[in-house]
């Protein structure tokens, strides 16, 4: 352990691991809330493409993934927005697009070839540089910023818009500002996790902290600690077993989601007989009926 911790490149990628921990689930919380859990999917295949020109034009791919990545959350939230009839066609067509784009431009480069994007795709440990720190760092700031600070509007919007629209929220500008941050989350992981996995960190410690939390607020706490957990205990264990730390990282969140559901049951059990007894035995008028949304969603924070 010692040692590992001596290690400059484990250094880095721990540093970067720790901030992906935190950003991944702090920003796919909302996109859970909002039932887009496979955005972050489709935003790291467009971000290949900028990983490709990054190659193409001798820049940091990580920035320049960063740059495509937002401009193509921001056509998918305009799609989404307008694209009423044939939105999941050009959905499609720009999740291929910027896959096939990536491969293309980077072997067209002189410095890249399509071995290249392994590192890219799956995450790996030994490519984090000091300058991807230094971008991680800037970039999950952002990210942290956004999903903390304004925290009640991103939950009203995703919660309900209309209402939102209602209170007087720039609706709107949120929805954006939910896609550029889950952009430019997906650029702060894919060192890491890996362009392809990034969305299963995103999605899947929300949905395991849901199976406990009972709150907006309690989700969140939840699913940031989650993730912090799993992306240092699977960056560890790939640096001791030689295995890939996204692959690692995202079973070690599916083995967490698993172990709570399975403790959530006997938990919602106890609850359902506290609250019996504390009734009387009769029927509680508030609890949720089978099918409708989980108590988390309507709790505000």
């Amino acid at each position: 352990m010692i040692e590992m911790l001596q290690s400059p490149f484990m250094q880095r990628a721990l540093i970067a691991a720790l901030l992906v921990g935190i950003t991944a689930p702090a920003v796919g919380i909302y996109l859970v809330q909002r039932r887009q859990a496979l955005m972050g999917d489709g935003i790291g295949h467009v971000a290949m493409t900028g990983v490709g020109l990054g190659f193409l034009m001798s820049a940091n791919p990580l920035w320049m993934a960063t740059l495509v990545s937002v401009l193509g959350a921001v056509l998918m939230e305009l799609i989404r927005t307008y694209g009423r009839t044939r939105g999941d066609i050009a959905l499609a067509m720009l999740f291929y697009g910027g896959m096939a784009g990536g491969v293309l431009l980077i072997e067209l480069s002189d410095s890249g070839s399509t071995a290249n994007l392994t590192s890219y795709l799956f995450g790996s440990l030994s490519t984090v540089s000091d300058g991807d720190v230094t971008a991680i760092v800037l970039l999950a700031a952002f990210v942290v910023a956004v999903s903390l600070g304004l925290r009640r509007q991103l939950f009203a919007v995703s919660q309900d818009e209309e209402f939102a629209r209602v209170t007087g929220l720039p609706v709107r500008a949120l929805n954006l500002l939910i896609a550029v941050t889950a952009a430019v989350t997906v650029s702060v992981a894919m060192r890491v996790v890996g362009l392809l996995l990034v969305s299963a960190l995103m999605v899947v410690p929300v949905a395991a902290a849901q199976q406990l939390a009972r709150s907006f607020k309690a989700t969140y706490a939840l699913a940031v600690g989650i993730g912090v957990v799993v992306a240092l205990t699977g960056t560890t264990t790939s640096y001791f077993q030689d295995v890939p730390p996204g692959a690692t990282i995202v079973m070690l969140a599916i083995g967490v989601f698993v172990l709570l559901t399975a403790l959530a049951a006997p938990l919602a059990r106890r609850r359902a007989r506290a609250l019996e007894a504390d009734s009387g035995g009769g029927a509680d008028c508030t609890a949720p009926m089978p099918g409708s949304r989980r108590p988390n969603d309507d709790v505000k924070v």
